[in-house]
């Protein structure tokens, strides 16, 4: 790719995965010649082994074209695919299609069941548990000193806490956290092997595994699910298995897909925007100050700011059900659109000097980091809202001067704006 300086929207290929290695802000620069193109463009989808490759997806990079089709699913399906440029194999999809790539109002029904877990009233009653778990976290961070961020901080408290909301056990952490950086890492090499250099066999074997790890989780749900049904015991888990949809129950493997969702999708958010916060905060001392200075008056804009500048979760899929125009263009029945919320995220024209980090942004709250609006808005925004808060309060009280001591290692993926590494440095008290 060229420099950014002189970046033509041709001189852009965000469907191969070496663009998403480039250095971030020559990411962005990319995109923001793309926004400034104003139409959407066509992009070809990547060649993956045991798939059709279709005929290439539009890219909404702009925050109303994100806005307006999340908010139209009767046009913008996420049937049958939601998270990927292209159709996933069947024996790949049977482990991990779930309800996002549902429409209503069989994504309605289950959603409600779910949905029970993350009410405001029902996660006010985890925040003394969240609270205990983020000291003990914290306790144990300077007990064992300085070091990686991830695994000792970012890694532990949503992993933690959604796994206590579905009932496994202690025991079982390690392997979700193994499983779920294959599932989530499916184009990183260090956990599939994956490289944009491999030919079609190589990339299939990785694939392979990302199959391998949904099964041994869909095990791990078949598991506790028959557990719960001889034995309710109030959990998530047991709610779901439990359950009594207008007369259905969900199948062994519908239950498996929603456990690999929320156990995935329950941690990652938490997890990316905890490691971004940190590195944004060290590298915006201004803004650093300003949240140490009154933390209950800036904490939430700044857990806002935090995730719409690392949006975790970069894109989604929709598919075109019907000939349709949206603000000027004209899209196919049949079509694939991406939505690319990180792009959104820094929309010039929602966002003024949309590169600088400002926890007092008054309209951060219009970010789509948890999804644009409409059904599929992240069930989960409000459980990740408060992690976070609790996790920094408790950083930052007891160790005011803790920060980033070095670059990240991120995630290959454009999926995922995952951090796997991030050296961090304080005094202990």
């Amino acid at each position: 790719m060229t420099t950014p300086a002189t970046l033509r929207v041709e001189d852009i290929d965000i469907s191969d995965l070496r663009f998403w290695q480039r250095p971030r802000p020559e990411r962005e620069a990319a995109f923001a010649v793309l926004r400034a193109a104003g139409a959407p463009r066509l992009f070809a989808e990547p060649e993956v082994p045991f798939t059709r490759r279709g005929d290439g997806y539009w890219a909404l990079v702009r925050h109303a074209d994100v806005v307006e089709a999340s908010r139209n699913p009767k046009v913008f399906s996420s049937e049958p695919n939601a998270t990927s440029m292209v159709d996933s194999p069947s024996w790949l999809r049977r482990y991990i299609s779930s309800m996002i790539d549902m429409d209503d109002p069989r994504h309605a029904k289950i959603r409600r069941i779910v949905s029970r877990a993350f009410t405001p009233k029902t996660l006010a009653k985890t925040e003394d548990d969240i609270a205990r778990r983020a000291a003990r976290i914290v306790d144990e961070l300077v007990a064992s000193g300085p070091g990686d961020f991830i695994p000792k901080v970012a890694v532990r408290l949503p992993v933690e806490v959604i796994c206590d909301m579905l009932g496994i056990p202690d025991s079982y952490y390690p392997r979700v956290v193994r499983l779920t950086n294959i599932v989530l890492g499916n184009t990183d090499a260090e956990y599939t092997g994956i490289t944009p250099e491999m030919g079609r066999l190589r990339t299939g074997l990785g694939l392979a595994k990302v199959a391998l790890a949904s099964r041994e989780l869909h095990a791990i749900a078949a598991k506790l699910g028959r557990e719960r049904v001889a034995e309710p015991t109030g959990d998530l888990t047991s709610a779901l298995v439990n359950a009594n949809v207008d007369g259905e129950k969900l199948t062994t493997r519908e239950f498996g897909t929603f456990f690999l969702l929320l156990v995935v999708a329950g941690n990652e958010t938490t997890r990316t925007a905890l490691a971004h916060g940190l590195k944004l905060l060290t590298d915006n001392p201004d803004q650093r100050d300003l949240l140490l200075g009154d933390f209950d008056t800036h904490i939430a804009g700044a857990v806002e700011e935090i995730v719409r500048c690392s949006t975790p979760v970069i894109t989604f899929r929709r598919n075109v059900t019907e000939d349709h125009e949206m603000n000027g263009h004209a899209y196919r029945r049949g079509d694939k659109v991406m939505l690319f919320y990180n792009s959104a995220n820094r929309d010039e024209t929602v966002f003024p000097d949309p590169d600088r980090f400002d926890i007092t942004r008054p309209n951060v709250r219009d970010h789509v980091g948890f999804g644009g609006p409409g059904p599929h808005f992240c069930l989960g925004a409000n459980l990740a809202r408060r992690e976070i808060t609790v996790m920094f309060r408790e950083l930052f009280t007891r160790l005011p001067d803790l920060r980033a001591a070095g670059e990240p290692d991120y995630l290959t993926s454009s999926f995922i704006n995952g951090i796997k590494r991030l050296p961090c440095t304080f005094t202990a008290p």
